[in-house]
């Protein structure tokens, strides 16, 4: 090809001139060797003949780890919902002007953060060694509206909660405060010139505004708890892990049935991201110049890009064998 060629092709007009983005090769390398590394060792686990893929293959929806599912997701759900609801009168009273309030929400969240959750869960579990029974009257008195023996009450199930919902309120309540805190101080002063009263500014003027804060945390927070409640084997609540280590005594299988848990524990977490993720681009609203894309716009986007570019190398490929064999 030649310089008046070259001119002429550059000068032809702008339909004939394909922008191609930059390659980035590094980056294939790296995903490549990332892929295969993963890939190796999803094989050499898959292979290993210490594995019973039969016995797993079993036990994965064995009713018995089907129901441990089920209490896993209960207790997962009612815990947060404990947790959460602490969470926001912790985080009100530490930011209350009343001192007595600020102390009592410092004292709580120095306390169950200051000591294992492990401790908590047994110290729950065995709530009947210290009170043999709970009662309800007037203090310092002996009028007993209600009365009934601890272990009636205060079950595995209800302990488990307890322990897993008052500790993570500790932790709940600083996200929901730093939350709060993130809000500009302006609002709530323009609310309070509007006519709102405290409670009503703090329901429709700082907490939706500072939900873009709170939420990512506390999705991690509530994949954390379905993962803690196998810490409830202690006190023999029957949940996932429980179940399967109890069907692991029986048969011997414990690899097998690790794997079965593992596997639950990895699709309920995924379950879990997908709401977050739906809540994070709803009260991320206003915070960026649009909303992030959803996973199935991303692979529309994906695809439609895959096709561009296979058209254009198509399209590119011919022209350029044409002027090679002019040249």
């Amino acid at each position: 090809m030649t310089a008046t060629d070259m001119i002429k092709k550059s000068t032809a007009g702008a339909d004939d001139v394909v922008a191609e983005p930059r390659s980035h090769p590094g980056r294939w390398i790296a995903a490549a060797a990332l892929g295969a590394l993963c890939a190796g060792w999803v094989l050499s686990l898959w292979s290993n003949r210490n594995i019973d893929h039969a016995t797993v293959a079993d036990f994965l929806f064995d009713g018995r780890i089907l129901q441990g599912v089920l209490l896993t997701v209960g207790l997962t759900a009612c815990s947060m919902l404990l947790a959460t609801a602490l969470a926001v009168a912790l985080a009100v009273m530490r930011l209350s002007a009343n001192p007595v309030l600020r102390v009592v929400s410092w004292g709580y969240t120095w306390f169950f953060r200051g000591t294992p959750l492990l401790v908590q869960i047994v110290f729950w579990g065995y709530l009947g060694l210290l009170y043999e029974r709970i009662s309800l009257g007037v203090p310092f008195t002996s009028i007993h509206f209600f009365s009934a023996n601890t272990n009636t009450i205060v079950t595995p199930f209800v302990a488990g909660l307890l322990a897993l919902g008052m500790n993570e309120a500790a932790y709940a309540s600083e996200i929901v405060r730093a939350g709060l805190l993130s809000v500009d101080h302006g609002q709530v002063e323009a609310a309070h010139s509007l006519g709102m009263s405290p409670a009503y500014t703090l329901r429709r003027v700082i907490v939706p505004q500072a939900m873009r804060v709170i939420i990512p945390p506390m999705g991690n927070e509530t994949i954390s708890m379905l993962k803690n409640t196998a810490l409830l084997q202690l006190i023999a609540v029957p949940e996932l892990y429980t179940r399967a280590s109890w069907i692991s005594a029986q048969n011997l299988s414990q690899v097998e049935l690790l794997i079965v848990a593992s596997a639950w524990y990895l699709v309920l977490t995924s379950v879990l991201s997908v709401p977050q993720y739906y809540l994070e681009r709803r009260y991320g609203r206003g915070a960026g110049r649009g909303l992030p894309t959803t996973p199935w716009q991303q692979a529309r986007h994906t695809a439609t890009r895959l096709r561009t570019r296979v058209a254009q190398a198509a399209h590119t490929h011919p022209r350029n064998a044409r002027t090679e064999a002019d040249s």
